[in-house]
């Protein structure tokens, strides 16, 4: 142990007594761990921020639409599918054995105002009163439209967090009137903050509205949908095919007949993201390994030219008594030791620059990812190294110290 424990510390002298051609051999690991950690926190950031929005939109919640979410043969052939109607839902919810709560949605872009502060572009959901059992809301202050207000039409608004902060900073805005569209709605209930739906649409930028209410400023024709709630212990894909039949026989479908709607689910954005994700995923394996490929064969080069230097240094350590493992002890030791500061130097560049990509974009650093660039670093510096310290280890002692 004492032998081996002088090799290591040999190596990591030599190491340090030629820093120049240490660091450039280390670049190609740098370039690898930092490719694989950067590629590793960003897929991290946007799992993360994927759960979260899933979560917005629930994992039990079914949505009856005219298009399905992705994919789809023909846009003109879903164009001209039936409209919704505003009655599917309470027929969905009367019919289904598996449906606990059901609502006609229509959605639209409008400008709020509220005395001289206005908010441009917020995101106008018309629901019934049941929407605050299908989706993930939570209430910050004030409460959701009951049930009479929704059937009367009733003029109030349950905003996002991001409304209340622009056109309310200083005040409650819980009692107080706001301008949607030009019309007059009551605040009842802000909204917790939410956050960025994939990074993208926030939803504290949210106004909810009684359906009924929206006509005026909608219209009828908008386009509706119909957002299911599924019972709690029924699996999803069973539901799905009891409304799938309801849907069936609403339209008056005949067996022959495709369906002339399409009833999307949270497993649509999964398939889509698990996609891209491998796609991510197989590019940034192909960079990484480009990378530690060219960096472990600099390593290799370098050792070497190493055992090539230090050949009469080997003759004479093995000629007093050093066996061949440690000898190669040495040689791998100062592999692996290149490869694992190189290692280090990405993590720190990645570390440095995860801030920077929170601006732009989500990136998520954790613990398994450094633990997994280190080992990465480690394999790197043994197979790089294991072939010149074999060399090196099976040096001739009297050839090694005639040499020069």
């Amino acid at each position: 142990m004492g032998q081996l424990w002088e090799s290591f510390i040999i190596a990591f002298k030599d190491v340090f007594a030629n820093k120049t051609r240490s660091f450039l051999t280390m670049l190609g690991i740098i370039i690898g761990i930092l490719s694989v950690s950067l590629m590793g926190t960003a897929i991290s950031g946007i799992n993360d921020t994927f759960e979260n929005s899933m979560d917005m939109i629930g994992n039990d919640v079914l949505q009856v639409q005219r298009f399905p979410w992705f994919g789809g043969d023909d846009w003109w052939t879903y164009r001209n599918r039936p409209k919704m109607k505003e009655e599917y839902a309470d027929k969905i919810l009367q019919r289904s054995k598996n449906i606990s709560f059901a609502t006609t949605e229509m959605q639209n872009m409008g400008n709020i105002r509220y005395r001289d502060n206005s908010v441009q572009g917020v995101f106008i959901d018309a629901a019934n009163w049941q929407l605050q059992h299908i989706k993930s809301f939570k209430l910050e202050d004030g409460r959701f439209y009951t049930k009479a207000e929704d059937r009367n039409a009733s003029k109030v608004v349950v905003i996002g967090y991001g409304i209340k902060d622009n056109l309310f900073p200083n005040q409650n805005p819980i009692g107080e009137k706001i301008r949607i569209r030009g019309m007059k709605y009551k605040v009842i209930g802000t909204l917790k903050e939410q956050g960025k739906f994939l990074g993208l649409f926030s939803f504290d930028n949210m106004a909810i509205i009684p359906l009924k209410s929206a006509y005026p400023i909608f219209g009828r024709r908008r386009h509706m949908s119909v957002t299911l709630k599924v019972r709690e212990g029924i699996d999803v894909s069973e539901a799905k095919e009891e409304v799938a039949m309801i849907m069936r026989s609403l339209r008056g479908l005949k067996p022959s007949e495709k369906d002339n709607f399409s009833i999307n689910q949270q497993e649509a954005f999964r398939e889509q993201f698990s996609a891209i994700k491998m796609g991510i995923s197989g590019a940034g394996f192909g960079i990484t390994a480009l990378a530690l490929l060219v960096g472990g064969i600099g390593i290799m080069n370098i050792m070497f030219v190493s055992v090539k230097e230090r050949t009469k240094e080997i003759g004479i350590r093995k000629a007093l008594g050093a066996k061949q493992n440690v000898i190669l002890f040495q040689f791998l030791s100062e592999a692996v030791i290149i490869a694992v500061i190189g290692g280090m130097i990405g993590l720190i560049i990645t570390t440095s620059l995860v801030g920077l990509l929170n601006k732009f974009f989500v990136a998520s650093l954790s613990i398994q990812l450094v633990i997994i660039s280190l080992s990465v670093s480690i394999i790197t510096g043994v197979l790089s190294g294991i072939v010149p310290a074999r060399k090196a280890a099976k040096l001739d002692p009297i050839d090694a110290i005639r040499y020069e």
